[in-house]
């Protein structure tokens, strides 16, 4: 057993009704709750290391930590580099033993972006490994991505299809009114499903990217509250928005931001309710498990993807 790329999971996904789910893992115990989840809805999964996770825990414990989970349960797993700030960046993740990257060209001028992407690309396929990259902005916080909403812009369809003719590219993140962190939304929630049609029209057979996906779930932002947190008018992406964009081309969902609070509600609960507790297994095992369980939800309630691998 061993990781694998986007390759084949993409091309099972793609123009189907379900999705693959990719989560962002940061230390093992996230690790280990997505991946038991994946392997209950016998599902595959893409693991994700952000900028913020490789400061945090280091490439190579994250890169070992997923071996041992795809050598543990037996799940398809490909490990992605998620927002690659720069070409070595990516050329380092790549030589590292991740089995797909994304490059995130998408604050360049297009022509720079594709330039960029374009080496990236050819790097990557010459090591077997799989690109993502992005274009147009997505609003919003998240680890080292910092956009503001007067600077985020939506993808332009014909510029979406003439950069993957270009750079060669094997997925594409696009731009549709998602954004990072909590606070997706100021008022209701919009996403332009007319541009992703007219995108995936146009490259019907490239697998599109749905970043900032989380749902922000209320049960998890009010027990955070609820046990001391503060986390007011935090609002996501409402999981039908989810279920319709993976109708149109949508193959690669992201999720960050539920996981956070997955695990962050279970454990003040743990602390609060036992103020004498100082085993960390005994809060990080039951934030591990909340993981689980919105994992499987995920997987099965809004991707669709239980019994896909």
């Amino acid at each position: 057993m061993a990781l694998v790329t986007t390759t084949e999971m993409f091309k099972k996904a793609l123009n189907s009704d379900y999705a693959i789910g990719a989560f962002n893992v940061n230390n093992m115990e996230i690790i280990q709750g997505i991946v038991d989840a994946g392997q209950a809805e016998n599902a595959p999964l893409i693991l994700q290391v952000s900028a913020g996770a490789r400061k945090y825990a280091k490439p190579v414990y994250l890169v070992k930590l997923v071996e041992a989970a795809v050598e543990d349960t037996g799940v398809d797993l490909a490990l992605h580099l998620d927002h690659g700030a720069d070409f070595e960046i990516c050329k380092s993740c790549v030589d590292g033993g991740f089995t797909s990257v994304m490059y995130d060209g998408s604050k360049h001028p297009f022509e720079e972006n594709i330039r960029i992407t374009k080496q990236v690309v050819e790097y990557a396929h010459a090591h077997g490994v799989v690109v993502e990259a992005e274009l147009g902005k997505l609003s919003g916080v998240e680890d080292a991505v910092h956009v503001d909403a007067r600077e985020a812009s939506f993808t332009v369809p014909e510029e979406a299809a003439e950069f993957v003719e270009k750079t060669g590219v094997d997925s594409l993140a696009v731009a549709i009114g998602t954004s990072h962190g909590a606070y997706k939304f100021k008022g209701t929630p919009y996403l332009d499903f007319e541009r992703l049609k007219t995108i995936h029209s146009l490259i019907p057979d490239t697998p599109l990217v749905l970043h900032g996906a989380s749902t922000v779930m209320k049960e998890f932002v009010d027990r955070c509250n609820e046990y001391g947190g503060d986390i007011p008018g935090a609002q996501g992406v409402p999981e039908d928005m989810i279920r319709e964009a993976v109708k149109h081309g949508v193959c690669k969902v992201n999720i960050d931001t539920d996981l956070r609070l997955a695990m962050t509600a279970e454990v003040r609960r743990v602390l609060v309710e036992n103020p004498a507790e100082f085993d960390p297994r005994k809060y990080l095992g039951p934030g591990r498990d909340a993981i689980t369980r919105m994992v499987r939800h995920k997987i099965k309630d809004v991707l669709n993807a239980t019994n896909r691998r």
